[in-house]
C-alpha cells in the first residue's frame, strides 16, 4: 500500500472516530492544575490533551506532556491537562479545555488531527500545537486552520541507524518490528528499520530479513492483542525487536523475558532506558523523537505573543530526532559497528545518504 493510499484511509478512520465522539459526547474527563512554580505570572493557560495512551506511556504523550509542565513551571502559570481513553474522547476533551479558558492546546497524536483542526476553525483565539500530524486532513498540500501548529519528526532518519544497528549486532539473521496502528507516524519508524537493515545488507554483503512489516495491534495499549503480534514475530525466531507505539512496547518486553532467548529491545519515541528502568537489560538503543523540547518552544512562543504555526520537522541535523546511547549494551556491540551507525548519521546529515518516508 502506498502512503497516499494509506493516508487517505486513515482520513476515513480518523474522521470516523471524530464522528462518533461528536455524536456521543458526555461529560470529558477530568482535567489536571499544574504548580505554580513561583515569581512574576502572567495571565496564560497552557493546556494538552493526550492519545489512548494516556500521559505515562513512557513514550510520545509523556514526552509532550512534560515539554508543557517545564513551560508553565517557567512561565509561573498552572497547566491543565486531560487524558484520552478512545477516540471518542478527542473532541469532546479538546472542547472542555476551550472551554476553561485555555490560551494554547496541544494535542497529542496523528488521530487527534481532525479533532483539532475543527476545534482551531471554531476558535481562531487559541493556539492549537498538533503533535505528528500536519493538520491536512484533506491532503491537498495546505493547512485546514491558520492557528494550529504542527510538530512533525522525521524519525525515518533515526530509525535507519537503529535498523542498521540491529542488522550488525543480529545472530539469527532476522529483526522484528511491528507498530499500534497502521498512521504514517507509526509506519514511518518501521519504514526506515528497514530501510537500515537494507542497507547493513547491501554494505555488507548480507541477507538479514525483517518481520512484521505488516504487523499492528490495532491500538496503543499494552495487552493480549500487542502481546499476540509480540510472540507471533518472536516466535519466528528474531533477536531484535522494534515496537512502535507507546506502551506496546511493554508487551514486546513481557514477551522477552517469557522467551528464554536474547532478545533486544529497540525503543521508540524516548530513551527506554531512562524512562522505564525495568527496560535496562533489554534495551540496545532507543529511536528518539525530541517532542518535550519542541512542545516547550511552541508553548512557550504562544505565551510570548510570538506564536508561529509554520509546521516544525525534526531532523537529524536539528537534533529532533536521533538514536539513543547503547547503554548496557555498550559491551555487546562491536565498537566498529557502533563507530559505523555514527559515521552513517553524518551521511545523512550531509545528504551522502538518502533516506525516504512521507516527510519528504
Amino acid at each position: 500500500m502506498t502512503i497516499s493510499t494509506k493516508k487517505r484511509a486513515l482520513a476515513a478512520l480518523v474522521a470516523t472516530g471524530v464522528a462518533v465522539a461528536l455524536a456521543g459526547c458526555g461529560a470529558a474527563p477530568e482535567d489536571s492544575d499544574g504548580g505554580d512554580a513561583g515569581g512574576e505570572s502572567i495571565d496564560f493557560l497552557p493546556c494538552i490533551v493526550s492519545d489512548a495512551g494516556g500521559f505515562d506511556d513512557k513514550s510520545f504523550n509523556q514526552l509532550s506532556f512534560e515539554g508543557v509542565v517545564q513551560a508553565a513551571d517557567e512561565l509561573g502559570v498552572e497547566y491543565k491537562n486531560v487524558e484520552s481513553n478512545s477516540e471518542t474522547d478527542f473532541a469532546p476533551n479538546i472542547e472542555s479545555l476551550i472551554s476553561q479558558g485555555c490560551n494554547a492546546i496541544v494535542s497529542v497524536g496523528f488521530a487527534l488531527s481532525a479533532a483539532t483542526v475543527e476545534a482551531a476553525t471554531a476558535n481562531a483565539d487559541v493556539d492549537f500545537i498538533l503533535v505528528d500530524d500536519a493538520a491536512d486532513n484533506d491532503f491537498d498540500g495546505e493547512k485546514d486552520a491558520e492557528n494550529v501548529k504542527p510538530l512533525l519528526y522525521d524519525t525515518a532518519q533515526a530509525a535507519f541507524l537503529a535498523g542498521y544497528l540491529s542488522a550488525g549486532y543480529s545472530e539469527t539473521g532476522k529483526v522484528g518490528t511491528f507498530g499500534g496502528m497502521e498512521f504514517p507516524t507509526v509506519t514511518i519508524f518501521m519504514d526506515g528499520y528497514k530501510q537500515g537493515v537494507d542497507y547493513y545488507n547491501e554494505q555488507n554483503g548480507t541477507a538479514v530479513e525483517v518481520v512484521g512489516m505488516t504487523s499492528f495491534t490495532g491500538g496503543f495499549e499494552a495487552g493480549p492483542e500487542a502481546k499476540s503480534v509480540a510472540q507471533n514475530i518472536v516466535d519466528q525466531g528474531v533477536d531484535v525487536l522494534l515496537p512502535v507505539g507507546g506502551p506496546i512496547y511493554q508487551s514486546a518486553l513481557q514477551v522477552i523475558k517469557e522467551s528464554g532467548r536474547d532478545i533486544a529491545l529497540i525503543g521508540a519515541d524516548a530513551d527506554l532506558f531512562v524512562t522505564d528502568p525495568s527496560t535496562e537489560d533489554f534495551v540496545l538503543t532507543s529511536i528518539l523523537k525530541d517532542m518535550k523540547l519542541s512542545t516547550y518552544e511552541a508553548t512557550m512562543s504562544s505565551a510570548n505573543d510570538e506564536f508561529d504555526a509554520e509546521a516544525y520537522v525534526g531532523t537529524l541535523e536539528n537534533k529532533g530526532v536521533g538514536i539513543a546511547d547503547l547503554h548496557n549494551f555498550e559491551d555487546k556491540v562491536d565498537p566498529e559497528l557502533w563507530t559505523a551507525v555514527q559515521d552513517l548519521q553524518q551521511q545523512i546529515i550531509d545528504g551522502e545518504v538518502t533516506v525516504t518516508s512521507y516527510l519528504g
